[in-house]
């Protein structure tokens, strides 16, 4: 059993990893919500685990639904949010918050160290110190917890995220978790329930378990990427593309994939029906974004696909990328790199065989996103020529509006020819009315129209 209604110190490790996760690890504020959110889904996943197991005889309030509350208070300045999921022990609570993830907040000093001194924030995912990120907006923490064991009772943690903490009982709570933060003064903004709102919706809306925010669930939409690709009907993809791209068109192609190796990869991307680039509405912003086990890392992450797929919307979600880790780190992380290969490819590939198998369907997006694969030909040498393969034009041999491919225009070359000819212009109408056509036609060659 462990002591309780004593004060105890943080040890000096501890304290460290505690000034450095409040102070240096996270840049956003709005993160901390992420965390907490997170650490209540994976408590009501083992929970949901645990009644699978025990048959639910031996759970303490086997009636109560797994779910998520968030409670807004700007009178009391707190924000509370309670799980009902697998809870704690006195002990557990002094293992799993008074030690900073139990599997060493030595090692994780020890590992920053390795890297230089530099805050690796791939680090954090290893060693479980998000629940830390409360203290960003915290002036004080309370944790009250009720193992799912009948014969335990609740105990209450407590601290100011300084020097010391205090472990206490709790008697008459229910199974799960609740974490009460007192609010800074500069952090008032998190007992604004629409606020909160925006945020569970912005990084938990994929969550598995009812969240609920002063009693309105938030999130209500499927994580369309976790389903078996044959069981869903094209009305939910199309829903599904509306709400991630916030429009009212539908998509032109879809690729649904799942890989596990190299690495586990789930991913769902859209071709738009539109290119409001070629509108003259600006630059088109990347449109995929990128997940860990349905929680949200990156909003349209820029380094996630190459430049030349800006045009794509949808999700990634890759278990094997570290839960914590930051925006700020993603740009330089090996496994984000190996995503990207690992997408573009299969993104290549997917544009291959409908340009094989569909042609109508490939007419349409080339003439709406050809531009793009003519500039990812120009602009990404690991990929030209699997992308030159893609590209189409029309030509002094085909009828207007017919499209021809580099392949065929090469197949089609007499003998001698050696080089691949282009006229430039504006139409058809204008390449075929000026003069230098006719020196092609004259000796035979067909002449490519890049238009």
């Amino acid at each position: 059993m462990t002591p309780t209604n004593e004060k105890r110190e943080f040890k000096t490790e501890v304290r460290k990893v505690l000034d450095i996760v409040i102070n240096s690890l996270y840049t956003e504020r709005d993160i901390f919500l992420r965390e907490l959110v997170s650490n209540s889904a994976d408590a009501l996943e083992k929970m949901r685990h645990q009644e699978l197991v025990s048959g639910g005889d031996e759970v303490f309030d086997r009636h109560v639904p797994l779910e998520i509350s968030i409670a807004c208070d700007k009178d009391k300045k707190t924000l509370t949010i309670t799980d009902t999921g697998i809870g704690m022990t006195a002990l557990e609570l002094e293992e799993n918050l008074g030690t900073i993830a139990h599997s060493g907040s030595r090692a994780f000093l020890e590992n920053l160290a390795e890297s230089g001194g530099e805050k690796d924030l791939s680090l954090i995912g290893r060693f479980g110190v998000g629940f830390y990120a409360a203290f960003m907006v915290a002036d004080k923490v309370t944790v009250q917890s009720r193992s799912w064991r009948k014969d335990e009772e609740g105990h209450q943690w407590e601290s100011d995220g300084a020097e010391d903490y205090v472990i206490s009982p709790c008697p008459g709570i229910h199974r799960g978790t609740r974490i009460i933060i007192e609010l800074k003064d500069d952090a008032l903004k998190y007992a604004e329930e629409e606020g909160v709102k925006r945020i569970v919706k912005q990084y938990s809306a994929f969550v598995p378990f009812p969240i609920k925010v002063a009693g309105d669930e938030v999130n209500t939409v499927q994580a369309l990427w976790t389903k078996s690709a044959s069981g869903i009907s094209d009305d939910e993809h199309r829903d599904f593309y509306r709400y991630l791209g916030n429009v009212g068109d539908d998509p032109l192609t879809r690729l649904h994939f799942t890989a596990d190796a190299p690495l586990a990869i789930r991913s769902l991307l859209y071709v738009p029906g539109e290119n409001l680039e070629r509108f003259g509405l600006g630059r088109t912003e990347p449109g995929v974004s990128l997940y860990c086990q349905k929680v949200l890392i990156d909003h349209h992450s820029k380094h996630l696909l190459p430049e030349w797929l800006r045009f794509l919307k949808g999700v990634v979600d890759s278990e094997d990328l570290p839960l914590n880790i930051s925006r700020q780190a993603l740009q330089d992380n090996l496994l984000v790199g190996r995503i990207r290969k690992i997408i573009t490819g299969r993104f290549i590939k997917h544009l291959k065989d409908i340009s094989e198998k569909e042609p109508e369907t490939w007419k349409k997006v080339w003439e709406t996103f050809g531009i793009f694969l003519k500039e990812g030909v120009t602009s990404d040498p690991a990929h030209e020529k699997e992308l030159a393969g893609l590209l189409r034009f029309e030509s002094s041999a085909t009828d207007p509006g017919e499209l021809t491919s580099l392949g065929e225009y090469v197949a089609r070359m007499p003998e001698g020819q050696k080089d691949i000819f282009f006229l430039g212009g504006a139409s058809r109408e204008d390449i075929e009315s000026g003069p230098y056509l006719e020196v092609f036609k004259k000796q035979g060659f067909e002449a490519i129209y890049s238009l």
